[in-house]
């Protein structure tokens, strides 16, 4: 341990060069056999050992953002993972930092340790998880799929025997840990190696097997399934400039080296051969995921090389990587997670295979006993800043209920009633989680294009030419997977807390991205783990950006089917959008005959849609509203899909067209100016609802609201609206409801954007100062939308329009 070293070396991809990092800060001390995981812009190192002995089990921070790097000491109070090394540190879910295994300097260890990233103050839990336990171990691999499930590959036992098992680790929703063997078996014990995800594949590389020995060199490289739960290697290990082979033995024969993942790429470096210290880079892809088989490596580490050459060449862009060659000892550049792609390449229309898809979730699920649902007292709230170049930047700070004007005003005038709240009885049960080692990582497809150019919460910007990013022929691979997925739900969708319930988004993509940035995002970089997405309906219409409202949706609802919850709004019907902007958009950026096709198969996914969804059984949802027929939820569990508003009859339009009363005072049903036959429903009928269905709470969206939500009945019911500014005339915030675990539901706000004006327009009012596209805005004055409630004189101005388009 003489030459342990505390140096920092940092390899940039896109140059080929290394660096030499001279971090400010206190650095950790010199260290071997210490553990390591990058959590963001930052690398977290715990552990080892040096020529001082045991390091202590403080936590070093690599701070990379600032530009000249800073080491950070992080010491966290109490009980946690003492002085160790051989261990593993891994992220697991972008939020929890796992420490297993090692030794202490006496024994090896089996214990595992997790710190929330995301909670402050900073606390190690010591995690008890259920499941058959892996044996104590030290020189394991660890590395963590992007959907949440950490992987834990072999390693030496406390009899200094190598071991060939792998264990799975997740975290359930409920705050449970578990244990799962992985299936298949494993090609070879090792210890010493590495490994690392690749969209749904586990790369082992290396290893050592003691004594002195490499593992067998048909077993260098293992690659893991986790979809097919199966096991298969690269019989030359690798390959070399010299045909895989470096004298006797091939380029992944080592042990002690390091390994990362970058765009989809491999990448190890170092190691130990023979007691002989290497210092090459090898690089390789997963390019053989389509046939099960492992993935290759070679050297590309000199800069000047030609394999090196080609790989920055399609960094920058101007070979498209699919394309590349990388030439000897590499194979094409694979599309891993992350990786470019672009809509016309067949690896992207290939899309997913039918079994690729997670199984569905259990029907029902039960919370907490004796909670109670309830609207939290304060809202928060996002105002973005009129003077700042960042659009998504504001003031964030939290609001009681009751000091919002519309809010207050609308509550004030309901007649005062006894609370209905429904307490909950229902024992609490086991989550209901499929088996960890059942969860399916989708493939590559259309939707992983759609997710690499839309989901930019803080980055997308709309196309300057209108143009779109799919074509006819990848939307209709989209849709036939959303809709495959669509057909094996229920028409009431049981659903868990917590979950973010979105209103109305009507093509406002940007007010969709504000509230990802905000308030949290639906990937593994975000919170899709621990949360739920519910979206009510109206996705498409009035709005610019309904293509890419409504595909991001649909790709967001492929790669996370149990946890991205779409159902059926009242302009998701074709006699609606062709009227309101969507089929005219679709034309305008596709073409005539390519997007009238569109459109037609768009809505015959809108006839799959579900059409209410219920969360822990007490909180119901759906896009409209009770009407005058719906008196049971099994009503609407018994409609039959594929359905259309005419085949849906007086039970669907009241689904999705009726609205409540204008106030608490007004009960019964009365007239509703959206058109005849459609009705208001009035508190009474909230509260008789929720009582015959043991329900505590109606959530539903269809209507602007100011403040982006509102309460009615006493609270028995809540409007959510998503789209702020609607129509560009309302002036209105936009707002998502988060349901938590215990049921208190926390509305989340944004308010609307200043205008954005083009540059040499002197106003907003401007001839072509607007952004906003003048075929919308033509829609938009000769339909108006509905007023929100509250303004045009209320409901007999709102009556005086009975019958009018203009009110849809």
């Amino acid at each position: 341990l003489a030459g342990a070293t505390s140096d920092c070396h940092m390899f940039d991809v896109a140059s080929g060069v290394w660096n030499k990092l001279e971090p400010l800060g206190e650095p950790p001390s010199p260290r071997a056999a210490h553990a390591a995981a990058a959590v963001g812009n930052m690398v977290v190192v715990q552990g080892g050992i040096g020529p001082a002995g045991l390091a202590t089990g403080d936590l070093h921070v690599l701070d990379l953002s600032p530009a000249t790097p800073r080491w950070h000491r992080v010491v966290v109070p109490g009980p946690g993972p003492a002085a160790r090394y051989a261990h593993v540190l891994a992220l697991l879910g972008q939020r929890f930092l796992i420490v297993i295994g090692g030794n202490d300097g006496r024994n090896t260890l089996d214990d595992i340790w997790a710190l929330d990233t995301a909670t402050k103050p900073y606390a190690w839990l010591r995690v008890r998880a259920q499941g058959p336990l892996p044996a104590a171990r030290m020189y394991a691999a660890a590395a963590a799929r992007s959907d949440g499930l950490l992987l834990l590959s072999g390693g030496r036992d406390a009899s200094s025997q190598p071991l060939a098992d792998t264990y799975g680790l997740a975290r359930h929703r409920d705050g449970r840990w578990e244990w799962a063997p992985a299936p298949g078996t494993a090609p070879s014990a090792r210890y010493q190696h590495t490994a690392a995800f690749v969209d749904c594949r586990l790369h082992v590389v290396g290893g050592a097997l003691g004594g002195g020995r490499l593992v067998d060199k048909d077993a260098e490289l293992a690659t893991l399934c986790t979809n097919a739960g199966t096991w298969a290697v690269s019989g030359d290990g690798g390959e070399g400039d010299d045909g895989g082979r470096q004298g006797d033995a091939s380029v992944t024969a080592r042990c002690r080296h390091a390994m990362a993942v970058c765009k989809g790429c491999m990448f190890v470096y170092g190691g130990l051969r023979g007691g002989v210290l290497l210092d090459d880079l090898l690089a390789g892809t997963d390019a053989k995921a389509e046939t099960n088989e492992a993935g290759t490596l070679g050297i590309v580490g000199k800069a000047s090389s030609p394999a090196w050459r080609a790989w920055q060449l399609a960094r920058g862009g101007e070979l498209p990587p699919e394309q590349m060659d990388i030439g000897a000892g590499m194979n094409a550049y694979g599309k891993g997670e992350g990786s470019p792609s672009t809509p016309d390449d067949p690896a992207v229309n290939a899309g997913v295979k039918s079994g690729g898809r997670p199984p569905p979730r259990p029907g029902s699920h039960t919370s907490t006993p004796g909670t109670e649902v309830r609207l939290h007292n304060r809202a928060v709230v996002v105002a973005a800043a009129a003077d700042s170049g960042d659009h998504f930047g504001g003031l964030v700070r939290q609001l009681s209920i009751d000091q919002f004007e519309n809010e207050a005003r609308r509550v004030s005038m309901g007649t005062p009633s006894a609370q209905h709240s429904a307490q909950l009885s229902s024992p609490a049960s086991a989550s209901g989680s499929t088996p960890i080692m059942q969860r399916v990582r989708s493939m590559g497809g259309v939707h992983k294009a759609v997710l690499q150019h839309l989901l930019k919460p803080r980055g997308w910007e709309p196309p300057s030419d209108r143009s779109f990013i799919l074509s006819a022929e990848s939307i209709s691979d989209l849709c036939d997977k959303a809709e495959a997925i669509f057909q094996d739900e229920k028409s009431v969708l049981q659903v868990r807390a917590p979950v973010k319930i979105f209103g109305d988004l009507h093509g406002q993509f940007v007010d969709l991205m504000r509230l990802f940035a905000e308030y949290g995002s639906p990937s593994t970089a975000g919170d899709i783990n621990y949360i739920d997405y519910l979206f009510l309906g109206d996705y498409v219409d009035r709005g610019n950006h309904s293509l890419e409202t409504l595909c991001l949706l649909l790709a967001l609802k492929i790669e996370h089917p149990n946890n991205v919850h779409l159902i059926r709004g009242n302009h998701e019907a074709s006699d609606i959008n062709a009227l309101f902007g969507f089929r005219t958009e679709c034309v305008e950026r596709l073409g005539e005959e390519q997007g009238i096709w569109v459109w037609q198969r768009f809505n015959q996914v809108f006839n799959w849609l579900p059409l209410a969804a219920s969360i822990e059984g007490k909180i119901l949802c759906m896009h409209g509203g009770i009407g005058r027929c719906i008196s049971k939820v099994e009503q609407i569990e018994a409609v039959v899909r594929p359905v259309t508003m005419e085949g849906g009859g007086q039970l669907l339009m009241d689904l999705l067209w009726s609205d409540p009363t204008d106030n608490d005072g007004i009960e019964g049903l009365q007239p509703n100016a959206r058109g005849p036959g459609l009705v208001t429903f009035g508190p009474d009928r909230v509260r008789d609802f929720c009582s015959n269905n043991n329900l505590s709470m109606l959530v539903r969206a269809h209507e602007c609201v100011m403040d982006g939500f509102e309460r009615f009945a006493q609270g028995h019911l809540i409007t959510v609206f998503s789209a702020t500014n609607y129509c560009g005339t309302a002036n209105n915030a936009g707002a998502i409801l988060v349901v938590g675990r215990d049921l208190l539901v926390v509305p989340k706000l944004i308010h609307p954007l200043p205008p954005t004006i083009k540059p040499g327009a002197e106003s907003p009012g401007d001839e072509g100062g607007l952004l906003d596209d003048m075929w919308m805005s033509r829609i938009n004055e000769e339909r108006p939308p509905t007023p929100p409630r509250q303004r045009g004189g209320g409901n007999s101005a709102r009556v005086a329009g009975a019958g009018s388009l203009a009110f849809f």
